[in-house]
């Protein structure tokens, strides 16, 4: 099976979904912000705030492309991988990439006590989020196929996917 990459504005539930359809699908889930806090050990927010977004972006990128296989595995993006224009032509091409559309309210209602998100520390707010998503949409919008997650669980995302 070609490999699935999930990409999405954070909060939109790529990681779960990529868990739940991995298993369902019997393939390797990889968790690409996961991956990058083992290897630098430290979390996304404290590489943010010491060694810049520049730098986990060129980290992000690296760590894309030495875990891509194109069979087999599900693969859970960091909500701005899909900005960098050589990761994105490269999924595009070489996986099936899935959008999972959320609307900034619901992103809000499902983020607003996390605060390891660096791109909203201090302005958690649906301004915030919409003024994101709208810079990114159009990348996202790219995708093979797009999902509304709003008002849908996971096990309901999933079965979408399995469905299609």
């Amino acid at each position: 099976m070609k490999t699935i990459c999930l990409t999405g504005m954070m909060g939109s539930g790529k990681t779960t979904v990529a868990t739940m359809l991995a298993a369902d699908k019997h393939l390797e889930v990889i968790d690409i912000d996961s991956i990058i806090e083992q290897r630098e050990n430290a979390k996304i927010s404290e590489i943010f705030s010491t060694k810049g977004e520049a730098y986990f972006r060129e980290v992000e990128q690296q760590t894309i492309m030495t875990c891509f296989q194109p069979e087999n595995r599900v693969i859970s993006l960091g909500g701005g991988a899909f900005e960098n224009e050589k990761v994105r032509e490269f999924l595009l091409k070489n996986s099936f990439v899935i959008y999972l559309k959320t609307s900034p309210a619901v992103i809000l209602e499902r983020i607003k006590n996390d605060t390891t998100r660096p791109l909203l520390h201090g302005r958690m707010n649906t301004e915030t989020i919409t003024e994101l998503l709208s810079k990114r949409e159009k990348n996202y919008l790219s995708a093979h196929k797009t999902i509304i997650t709003d008002n849908k669980t996971p096990q309901q995302i999933v079965l979408e996917l399995e469905n299609d």
